[in-house]
């Protein structure tokens, strides 16, 4: 019963059969001495010599993973290995999170194709951290491996949400959180009241005492969060960018426009396609989390079609490069490439009275605001695993006095926008520390304003007046004639964003807050603008 109504939301192809056999803790050695626990799923009957499924998870390998991804798979033509990944769910070793997936993923593959059971051919699938350990072994794949699928990842996990001038808090925090209780008695029954311990902590200060708030004891791993950004050695074994380059499997990923990965998961798509390994890439108008189903359908598809052909010596059903949800237009299209030709940057301008227009802007004082880290801007729909994550009503976000809204005309026509986003903000503040983040929104004839994209610099100099560069998130949306495009200009989007404290101090020890006066220019020397590229619709 549950299958079918997996497979009815998912929208899956016909299953080959009902009948399943599984093989529960099959013990995989690794090289220091530790076994990992894997369970094996395949037909009862005719399933050995199938391609097999790879899976490896730090979330434990029954419960939904079972529902919605090793059953669905085995019931069309794979056998699926799902493993649980060092330290958890009973396998040896101490979980480190994100460091041992290289070498363990690489022993569990070469005990794969020992096995009895199987045939000549892997595909390796799986979203988020399922998908990293896919990029973590990409480089040195045995040639039994066909293909890969990889789900809202991408190569270099969690390192975009340590930059050094933008901490994205609430997520690694969350995860760190999620891995550190998601073992305890009775922890799905206790997520309501672990989530209200989470926000509780993202308030606490110091930051460094925040996970004895939400776990109860200290956690290495948001530890290192907040004290090392992303250029530390403490990430170089977590980093598999250089990897990339190196892969010669077909590669289809799959990801979401409010998806926490999106920016590197373009990056390594573009690195595959720079290559000319002739990669496919799926991006709809998802969240990491909470289109959960609707995503997973697309990428158990694409594991069927694509990595099961692959598998078996078959071309795969042609399709173009690249298959992009544009929103606004709420329609899905295909492209040769990522970006897509024909877009060109465009600059629209901030301008006096909170207006947006592409015209160079005329002299003007610039715009005023207070941001108060006491009262942190707060983080509304957009890139979050929070249940309100993806596009939301800004109309609450707006009205506060600490954000400044630019606005244009109403559209004579539509205003399509593919690509990278970014802008150019000349800032100044009354402190030396403070952060400037930037919204693009579409805004309807009913007044309802709805975030596009949108991304966060934090600055060490910002008593200086200067264009700051602020990068947003790639997108794909189409601004609808008889529609407005704005702008947001703050200083934060919390807890989305750790809050500038506006002293300095680092963000585990600062217990200090003090407040800035913030000043936004577009005047003509100082013409602050968001870049956006727009397709030429006379061509």
């Amino acid at each position: 019963m549950i299958s079918r109504l997996v497979e009815r939301l998912l929208k899956l192809p016909a299953p080959a059969t009902r009948r399943l056999t599984v093989q529960r803790d099959l013990r995989v050695p690794m090289p220091d001495g530790a076994e990992l626990l894997a369970d094996h799923w395949a037909p009862r009957t005719g399933g050995a010599g199938l391609p097999t499924a790879v899976l490896r998870s730090p979330y434990g390998r029954r419960g939904v993973f079972g529902a919605i991804m090793a059953r669905p798979l085995a019931e069309r033509g794979f056998q699926v290995l799902i493993q649980s990944t060092r330290g958890g769910f009973g396998s040896g070793g101490a979980f480190d999170p994100l460091r041992q997936e290289r070498e363990d993923g690489l022993a569990t593959l070469d005990w794969v194709v020992q096995q009895p059971w199987f045939g000549d051919a892997i595909v390796l699938t799986g979203p988020s951290y399922l998908g990293y350990v896919q990029w973590a072994v990409a480089d040195r794949l045995p040639p039994q491996v066909k293909a890969m699928v990889p789900h809202v990842t991408e190569s270099g996990l969690t390192l975009e949400f340590l930059r050094e001038d933008g901490l994205s808090l609430e997520t690694p925090f969350g995860w760190g959180v999620q891995v550190a209780t998601q073992e305890r008695r009775f922890a799905l029954l206790r997520q309501r009241r672990q989530a209200k311990k989470v926000q509780q902590a993202l308030s606490t200060l110091p930051l460094a005492q925040a996970d004895v708030v939400a776990i109860g004891h200290r956690s290495d791993y948001i530890q290192d969060v907040l004290a090392h950004p992303e250029t530390s050695p403490r990430w170089a074994a977590l980093d598999h960018r250089d990897r990339v380059a190196g892969v010669t499997v077909p590669v289809s990923s799959v990801g979401g426009w409010y998806d926490i990965f999106l920016p590197g998961q373009l990056r390594d798509f573009r690195t595959l396609q720079d290559a000319g390994r002739r990669p496919r890439l799926t991006v709809g108008p998802w969240t990491h989390a909470g289109d959960l189903l609707t995503g997973a359908g697309v990428s158990l598809r694409e594991t069927c079609e694509f990595g099961l052909a692959l598998a078996r010596g078959e071309e795969p059903p042609e399709r173009a490069p690249v298959r992009l949800f544009v929103m606004g237009e709420e329609a899905w299209r295909d492209f040769a490439s990522w970006p897509p030709e024909g877009y060109a940057p465009q600059r629209f301008h901030l301008q006096a009275g909170g207006t947006l227009a592409t015209d160079v802007p005329g002299g003007s004082a610039p715009d005023r605001y207070r941001y108060d880290p006491a009262d942190p801007t707060p983080a509304a729909g957009g890139v979050r695993m929070a249940p309100d994550a993806g596009r939301v009503d800004n109309a609450a976000l707006e009205a506060r006095a600490d954000v400044l809204t630019y606005t244009t005309d109403v559209l004579g026509e539509d205003v399509e926008v593919i690509g990278d986003v970014h802008a150019e903000i000349w800032f100044r503040s009354s402190l030396r520390f403070a952060d400037v983040f930037v919204r693009l929104c579409d805004v309807g004839p009913d007044g309802r304003s709805v975030n596009v994209c949108d991304g966060l610099t934090s600055l060490r100099d910002a008593a200086e007046l200067a264009a700051v560069p602020v990068r947003l998130w790639p997108t794909a949306h189409r601004f609808r004639r008889g529609h407005r495009i704005r702008v947001q200009v703050s200083s934060g989007a919390f807890p989305r964003y750790a809050r500038n404290p506006g002293t300095g101090e680092p963000h585990a020890t600062a217990v200090t807050l003090r407040a800035a006066d913030q000043e936004v220019h577009h005047d003509p020397a100082r013409a602050s603008a968001i870049v956006l590229p727009v397709r030429d619709f006379r061509e």
